[in-house]
């Protein structure tokens, strides 16, 4: 079983320039009190911030963070407190899968417990990952925490790509995260093992999917018992789009969405002038429906009918 949790992967792969920077800064008493780690879904963002984190509460641990092999010992107590939720210098904020927002009662939560004395003299963290999902009243209340941070206490938000309010943006120093095609394919083959040439057809491999996205797909074709390492990617999509997958799985909705993009601008040196307006077309098609909140059985559909089967 193939684990995407951040929270659980003990070995970063190919950020480390990132982590590097960032532990820099801590050794250095340099660390801003608060960072913005953008970049697409799926690179990598919590899981580096998760390993600055225990870089930096197990300084001084007998079970202390490898840095020369971005690798965090399981055996750290750091680590295992943060795994089961119960360390005291870190607060985590994320979306609840119950609900559309992170919403201001989750906000007011992380004020009550930054008023509370710290039970030791590490550092506190505050991750909030998935800050696209703050509402209005929930990054209002934000801003004001972040205004004057207590003393060693620093804050991480992570962002997928997203459009972030220039008042929450100008607070934080914007570390931007990136990685290419190939960068993509082999932090993904490391984490399988070195197996993905046995997991994944090349066809889908040469469009662009990062590691995270790569992982969340093979474990959902596992999970419907999809054999990706026969399948091509046009074929692959025509059945989770006939199968309703999407109606189920925001991952992949969230896919298709991607391809319908990736698939366009990946031919687009052979464009017509009818392929132009295809593009065009579906393109917005895909930011009305998510602006609007339409139909994405018709969409797809129609995607299906005059893209995938022409």
């Amino acid at each position: 079983m193939i684990n995407v949790e951040p929270i659980q992967q003990k070995k970063l792969y190919g950020l480390n320039k990132y982590l590097n920077e960032l532990t820099g800064l801590i050794s250095n008493n340099k660390m801003p009190s608060k960072i913005l780690i953008s970049g697409q879904k799926g690179l990598g963002k919590a899981t580096l911030a998760y390993h600055l984190i225990n870089y930096a509460l197990t300084v001084n641990e007998k079970n202390s963070y490898n840095l020369e092999n971005c690798e965090i010992d399981p055996q750290s107590h750091s680590f295992k407190t943060i795994s089961n939720g119960s360390n005291p210098n870190l607060i985590l904020i994320d979306i609840s899968s119950e609900k559309k927002n992170i919403d201001i009662n989750q906000i007011r939560e992380l004020i009550s417990k930054l008023n509370k004395s710290s039970l030791n003299n590490k550092p506190r963290f505050v991750l909030i990952d998935n800050i696209e999902f703050l509402n209005i009243n929930s990054i209002n209340a934000l801003l004001k925490v972040l205004e004057e941070p207590n003393k060693n206490t620093f804050f991480i938000l992570i962002n997928s790509s997203k459009k972030v309010l220039p008042t929450l943006k100008s607070r934080c120093i914007d570390y931007k995260i990136s990685l290419n095609n190939k960068e993509c394919v082999n932090i993904t083959n490391e984490l399988v093992d070195h197996k993905l040439h046995e997991l994944v057809n090349k066809d889908i491999t040469n469009y662009y999917l990062t590691p995270g996205n790569f992982l969340r797909l093979i474990k959902f074709s596992n999970d419907n018992n999809y054999n990706l390492s026969s399948i091509s990617l046009r074929d692959f999509l025509k059945k989770i789009i006939r199968e309703n997958h999407y109606k189920k799985d925001n991952f992949i909705k969230y896919f298709i969405f991607e391809f319908i993009h990736l698939y366009f601008l990946k031919n687009k040196k052979d464009f017509s002038f009818y392929k132009q307006n295809e593009y065009l077309y579906f393109i917005k098609k895909i930011n009305d429906t998510n602006k609007y909140n339409l139909d994405l059985e018709s969409l797809f559909i129609e995607f299906e009918q005059k893209v995938l089967n022409e």
